[in-house]
């Protein structure tokens, strides 16, 4: 087996163990991997060793990636995973299949009216800042449930759920804290009625904290595919 193929197995078993802890079904947390930076060879090795879902922060480098490995574009599924700006929506609606960091109504707008017809709905996630980080991207807690409600009524796009990405913590609870957060913005947005699914937390570091405080899809790069 391929390196990479290895280190997809060792983050299979973190998931597994993580789920164990948590009293979770493995089957419900699913891996990302995080393949910005690193060329079409790696996510093609990674794929053959299963991996499916692959994420990608910067447009025109998912999209190149998309392009280079388009034999697989019917089995590979490209999440869209970094900051969009109004400009970048147009690829980014004819290329991926997720985005995970909708953070202003205008953007889903864009998405929607860019989405191919012939194309499934853009399956898509709100990105939530929990910590109140003044760099980072998100809506906030209190806005996220309006901003649901208005993308939930977009057509082309499909609702999935929220994206967090809270500022590094020094340990295991600390992490879970910042997490609960995001699954309790998570939690009102189905008690409104929303039929979302989706709570993309945890990177390499802190997935088993994600999965504690609930997660259900994981972002991992570096444990995959190495240093950047």
């Amino acid at each position: 087996m391929t390196m990479i193929g290895d280190k997809l197995q060792q983050v299979h078993a973190r998931i597994v163990k993580a789920c164990t802890a948590a009293g979770r079904d493995p089957a419900s947390v699913r891996l990302l991997a995080v393949s910005k930076t690193f060329p079409a060879e790696a996510v093609r090795e990674a794929s053959l060793a299963g991996q499916i879902a692959f994420g990608e922060n910067y447009v025109q480098e998912g999209v190149g990636k998309i392009e280079a490995l388009s034999d697989e574009r019917g089995r590979l599924e490209w999440h869209c995973i970094g900051p969009l700006q109004s400009n970048k929506t147009r690829p980014v609606a004819e290329h991926f299949d997720w985005v995970h960091s909708i953070d202003r109504l205008k953007i889903a707008q864009r998405l929607a009216e860019q989405r191919p017809s012939e194309l499934p709905p853009l399956q898509v996630c709100l990105q939530v800042n929990v910590d109140g980080g003044a760099n980072k991207s998100g809506v906030t807690p209190e806005e996220t449930l309006t901003l649901a409600r208005a993308v939930a009524a977009l057509p082309r796009l499909r609702l999935r759920g929220l994206m967090a990405i809270p500022e590094p913590a020094p340990d295991f609870e600390a992490q879970r804290q910042l997490f609960l957060r995001a699954a309790a913005v998570f939690d009102q947005l189905r008690s409104a009625g929303l039929e979302v699914d989706t709570l993309s937390l945890g990177m390499s570091a802190d997935l088993e904290a994600a999965i504690a405080a609930g997660s259900t899809m994981v972002r991992v790069g570096t444990a995959m595919f190495g240093a950047r």
